[in-house]
């Protein structure tokens, strides 16, 4: 198996990921569950998707350290090249690895304008123009549309062609947007380009697709999640 084999192996392919547009851009992909349901398994392998098609990634980490978002990374690498030989591993890895830069805030100092500051400062010194950004851990509980005008201004000025976020549903909050957003997020489905939502069940974790503008295929479709390893198969 190869890094090629891998990429068109990926069950993500399904989201069209990397889908070129007429702007260079799509809408901001967005990952929903409760707390601790594996949001940010599900941005690194979207990540790692991009990675492996020796695409840049920034992946910001709102409220974990360096070490524990690099963590992720490793592991979830290592699982999705299980059938690799080790050779092959050691080969792919460091090239693969290479693509991406981390990019940690406490969530007490996070804020929008430094953000753009250290982001501006990494591209107009050619130290790094991320494709696709990740932002793990903002809370959109509240300026949800603000916040995502400012991104897509963001993307825009930056050249950036994805962005992906992850948000947090609560149980006992029961809004929902017409399409099946949850809150806090239902106010603003149509911000989005695709809204992943981890679905926990009796007998299997679901990645339910609420949406999908670039989907291949049944936009209805649902990706499935292996609770023991987080990564994402096919339903």
């Amino acid at each position: 198996m190869t890094r090629d084999d891998l990429v068109r192996n990926n069950p993500l392919r399904m989201l069209g990921l990397g889908e070129k547009t007429e702007s260079g851009r799509q809408k901001p992909g967005l990952v929903m569950a409760r707390a601790g349901l594996g949001k940010t398994a599900i941005l690194v392998q979207v990540a790692l998707d991009f990675m492996m098609r020796e695409q840049k990634v920034l992946h910001v980490s709102i409220g974990e350290t360096v070490d524990k978002a690099r963590s992720w990374y490793d592991d979830i690498f290592s699982l999705i090249c299980e059938n690799l030989s080790e050779e092959d591993r050691l080969t792919i890895e460091p090239d693969v690895m290479r693509e991406r830069m981390i990019m940690t805030f406490k969530e007490s100092s996070f804020d929008l304008a430094t953000l753009e500051e250290r982001l501006d400062d990494l591209v107009k010194q050619d130290i790094y123009k991320p494709d696709c950004l990740i932002v793990d851990g903002y809370d959109f509980s509240e300026n949800n549309r603000e916040t995502l005008e400012w991104f897509s201004r963001l993307q825009e000025k930056l050249g950036i062609s994805n962005v992906w976020f992850s948000a947090v549903s609560h149980r006992g909050d029961d809004r929902v947007s017409e399409i099946g957003v949850p809150a806090p997020c239902h106010e603003v489905d149509d911000m989005f380009g695709t809204v992943l939502f981890i679905n926990p069940g009796e007998d299997a974790i679901k990645l339910d697709i609420i949406k999908c503008a670039a989907c291949e295929g049944d936009a209805n479709s649902r990706l499935a999640l292996d609770p023991s390893t987080m990564l994402i198969g096919a339903s």
